[in-house]
């Protein structure tokens, strides 16, 4: 029958394989009870009622009328067995015949009671936690699930969690078969294809974060595709470091890159120091090659309109500007000389011969030669 799903036997099974449980190991839960076994004998029931009745009620029941009365009675009782309650924290589920017919929000509602109907009612708004690469109840590690290879072609061992909750009770419990191990595998595929597009150096660093929010949205599209009825609330990377055969030696490359970035801020913080200084030199020497340059200039167009004038003035006056110049001539070559005037007048008036100092001439112009 669609409605045994008690007892050992075959018959209809609820979701997760369970004998009658459900996914939650239980029942389901029904405001007016009801546990879904199988229903009574009606003949026998009704045979003795009538049989009690006899003896409380003189005259017995009236014949038929009597057991239509009683028959009557039970079925309003079994059909106000249907309705149930929803708590703000759950869903309903709603079967006929074993058939998932809708899903049902918090508050008090109706189905068709056993062994009609049957409803489950699950927690929706728990989070629950899925574990990949490691087990946090045993403390230990799984190396089939946490080694993966990255998009420069290196291993990583990367163990993460999924937090995640029931989105839609109805597809939770019929779409797909053991949804928990739907989640880790899912999750396990995602976090394959994001760590095989990023590299080592990014995953284990600033792109931590990316592949979070990646693997996360790669999850909730997969489940989505799969009806699951579960919605993805967080993915969190727990360790993510190279396999343990090789991290030493990895950690020594690390080392290495640090002092690689150290000399090269040291290096960039000297030419910090270096090149402005420079810049500045050079910027004063071009200054004053350009004071040069102008006063170089200014002397040169100073004597050139010196020249000019004095020019213009010999065009004027030839024979005054001729000795002006000659005598300035003179004046320049005579003024770091020895020199000795002899006044014409002094010469063969009184037949006096005049005295020329020889010795004193002679050694002027030795002390000027030295």
């Amino acid at each position: 029958m669609p409605w045994n799903n008690q007892g050992g036997g075959g018959g209809w099974q609820g979701p997760g394989g369970d004998n009658g449980g459900g996914p939650w190991g239980r029942g389901p839960s029904r405001g007016g009870g009801g546990g879904g076994g199988q229903p009574p004998d009606l003949e026998d029931l009704i045979r003795k009622v009538q049989d009690k009745g006899k003896g409380l009620l003189p005259g017995g029941f009236g014949g038929g009328r009597g057991i239509l009365l009683i028959v009557a009675v039970l079925v309003v009782v079994w059909l106000l067995s249907g309705f149930y309650r929803v708590l703000p924290d759950e869903q309903g589920v709603e079967l006929v015949f074993g058939k998932w017919e809708a899903t049902t929000q918090p508050g008090l509602n109706y189905n068709w009671p056993t062994p009609i109907g049957e409803v489950y009612t699950p927690k929706v708004t728990r989070i629950e936690r899925t574990e990949v690469g490691f087990r946090g109840d045993t403390n230990r590690d799984q190396p089939d699930e946490s080694l993966m290879l990255t998009g420069d072609e290196n291993i990583i061992d990367v163990q993460f969690s999924v937090f995640w909750r029931i989105n839609d009770a109805g597809q939770y419990l019929f779409n797909v078969r053991d949804p928990r191990t739907i989640v880790k595998d899912v999750a396990e595929s995602a976090m394959r294809q994001v760590i095989g597009q990023t590299a080592l150096a990014s995953a284990l660093a600033e792109g931590r974060g990316r592949v979070e929010q990646e693997t996360l949205a790669l999850i909730q599209n997969i489940l989505d595709e799969y009806g699951a009825g579960v919605e993805i609330r967080q993915v969190e990377l727990q360790k993510v470091d190279p396999p343990g055969a090789v991290i030493d030696a990895f950690r020594d490359v690390q080392a290495a890159r640090a002092d690689q970035e150290r000399f090269i801020n040291e290096a960039q913080a000297y030419q910090n120091s270096i090149v402005p200084v420079a810049r500045g030199e050079a910027q004063k020497m071009i200054q004053e090659a350009e004071a040069y340059k102008q006063e170089i200039i200014n002397n040169a167009e100073g004597t050139a309109a010196r020249f000019l004038s004095v020019y213009n003035e010999y065009k004027d006056s030839k024979d005054v500007t001729q000795r002006r110049i000659y005598l300035e001539t003179m004046e320049e070559i005579l003024r770091s000389m020895n020199k000795m005037i002899i006044d014409d007048g002094a010469v063969g008036t009184q037949g006096v011969v005049p005295y020329l100092p020889l010795d004193q001439l002679r050694r002027s112009d030795s002390a000027g030669g030295q």
